[in-house]
């Protein structure tokens, strides 16, 4: 089933929509990463900006961001209205017609792209414009459906925040950039996969090829462990380049400690251990997943801070 069942699955509208109903298909939650992002790759970056060019290119990398969460719900609808956690979305509770989701998504795609090549640079604009691309078209579209390395390749489009913010300030890219890329890339698919234990069959109903449908849950267990390790040394890594700092470098040590040893603890785990606690162990690494991105890149802007700090008070 595709987009295009998408009316014959949804509830008919049973109240004229509201601004929240309108701004829930910008998926908030996600715009939120974007924004944190998107701002740490801006002043991370040796160059500054007028503070109104970073406060304009942030909005706008936002609303490329939730204008690609608005048309992945416009092609997803059908799964959407089949998955637990998806059903209460604007379009398939009714609440958000399709063709109004789409409308919404192509207009803020267009708009978001010029307004950041007019506020900021083309280069950083045609980054974002590519971004949105990648989500729809290439992830959306293609790929989600596709093959079990979905969340993989697809992970791409949420790495793209930072290097976008950096592109802003610089007009280019650098291997800072790509750093941060790398550390959202590889972070992407054991955040999804513990997710994916711990739904269950929601992946199944919905006949998305998730690695724990098409490949099952130990081969899951398997890859968290080993995408964990990778991603313990891109971030550990990021802390000998100009992105680290003592700060950044006390961070990556210690959560990727624990991220290690919640990997390792899931790997160890079958599913009847997982059923006995209700995932107890996978809920909790997902959990700090979560918090695992959002402190490393804390850290990136963090040590800047203290320097600014340090260097003042010896004036």
């Amino acid at each position: 089933m595709s987009m295009s069942d998408a009316s014959m699955i949804t509830r008919a509208p049973t109240h004229e929509a509201s601004f929240g109903d309108y701004f829930a298909l910008l998926k908030p939650r996600v715009m939120s990463l974007v924004v944190f992002t998107a701002m740490v790759g801006l002043f991370a970056a040796p160059i500054s900006v007028h503070p109104m060019v970073a406060f304009s290119s942030i909005l706008f990398i936002a609303i490329g961001g939730g204008a690609s969460g608005a048309l992945n719900m416009w092609w997803d609808a059908d799964i959407d209205a089949i998955m637990r956690r998806t059903r209460s979305r604007p379009i398939p509770s009714g609440k958000v017609t399709p063709e109004d989701a789409k409308a919404i998504g192509i207009a803020l795609s267009g708009f978001s792209v010029v307004m950041l090549a007019l506020a900021s640079n083309l280069f950083a604009a045609g980054v974002l414009a590519f971004t949105i691309f990648f989500y729809v078209v290439i992830y959306t579209v293609w790929l989600k459906r596709w093959t079990p390395q979905n969340i993989v390749i697809g992970g791409a489009a949420g790495a793209f925040p930072p290097m976008i913010g950096w592109a802003v300030a610089t007009g280019g890219i650098s291997l800072e950039s790509v750093l941060m890329f790398a550390l959202i890339f590889v972070w992407t698919p054991p955040h999804f996969w513990a997710l994916a234990l711990f739904m269950r069959n929601d992946y199944d109903d919905a006949k998305v090829p998730m690695l724990t449908v098409t490949h099952g849950r130990r081969s899951t267990r398997n890859h968290i462990l080993g995408y964990t390790l990778v991603l313990a040394a891109v971030a550990v890594g990021a802390g000998y380049t100009s992105l680290g700092g003592p700060a950044y470098v006390a961070v990556a040590v210690v959560l990727n400690i624990a991220f290690i040893k919640g990997a390792v603890d899931i790997w160890r785990r079958d599913e009847t251990d997982s059923e006995a606690d209700d995932f107890k162990v996978e809920r909790r690494f997902f959990k700090l997943s979560l918090a695992y991105l959002f402190l490393h890149f804390g850290a990136i802007l963090t040590d800047p801070l203290l320097a600014q700090l340090v260097g003042g008070t010896h004036c």
